[in-house]
């Protein structure tokens, strides 16, 4: 099986830690040219020298503009557009959910990916083709109670991906996006204290109930995560498009 990413050019948004960094460190082991944005100063810092980086929000739109102009200077041009920036958003009942918080989450879940995606396509056409992977979630296939902005954001992931890959395929560019579970980190241990505070009960039977819902009762890492992104990315998923591909254990139902 060939995942070499030789030459690829990469670009992860939100890749200085979590997922988006074992992504580009993923790909950078095999290869590829990768630049990287994020919001947090020290996490870029801390990256290695060989990934390139920008400070970007990719909820701004001149912050996006910015960032293209820097991946194009420093590996010249693109070949892979990772869109891996997101936020957990607020939780809460609808009723409770700010609009600020709602618009937030939907700026950098949603409009993000596709201010991204509009400065990415052309460069991947004009190299010939390539790959765009958006990262969705197992909300983006499951009702997630107290979750209402985060999921609408990553239900709308896939749509937004099986229309980029029909419209995109005849030029070469393939679109799939990647649903994790239950991803082992701080972030899923936020969300795990803040959906037990909304239910009353305490954190350790929320994770209880959290992995009772998943087949083999246990999180997935970034770099399961990764090792899929690279698979959709290489020849060895050259014929892969359009698809929503889970990265969850088998998570049969939402707590």
């Amino acid at each position: 099986m060939n995942t070499s990413a030789k030459d690829l050019r990469v670009l992860v948004t939100a890749g200085a830690a979590g997922i988006g960094l074992a992504i580009a460190k993923t790909f950078r082991d095999h290869g590829a040219k990768v630049h990287v944005c994020d919001v947090d100063d020290q996490a870029l810092a801390a990256l290695d020298q060989d990934i390139h980086r920008t400070k970007a929000d990719v909820a701004s739109v001149p912050d996006v503009e910015r960032l293209f102009a820097d991946a194009q200077r420093t590996i010249g041009g693109l070949d892979v557009l990772v869109n891996n920036a997101g936020i957990a958003g607020p939780t809460g009942k609808v009723e409770d959910i700010s609009i600020e918080d709602w618009d937030r989450c939907i700026a950098i879940d949603l409009n993000g990916m596709f201010y991204c995606t509009r400065k990415g396509m052309p460069l991947i056409k004009a190299a010939g083709g390539g790959s765009i992977i958006n990262l969705s979630s197992v909300a983006g296939r499951l009702g997630f109670a107290l979750r209402t902005p985060y999921a609408a954001a990553k239900w709308a992931v896939v749509g937004f991906t099986q229309s980029l890959a029909a419209e995109a395929g005849p030029d070469g560019v393939r679109v799939n996006c990647i649903q994790p579970g239950v991803v082992e980190g701080e972030r899923v241990e936020r969300v795990i204290e803040a959906k037990a505070k909304g239910l009353g009960i305490s954190n350790d039977e929320m994770r209880k109930r959290l992995l009772a819902s998943v087949s083999l009762q246990t999180m997935v890492s970034a770099q399961d995560v990764a090792n899929t992104a690279l698979f959709l990315a290489t020849d060895a998923g050259k014929h892969i498009s359009g698809q929503a591909i889970s990265v969850c254990g088998g998570v049969r139902y939402t707590v």
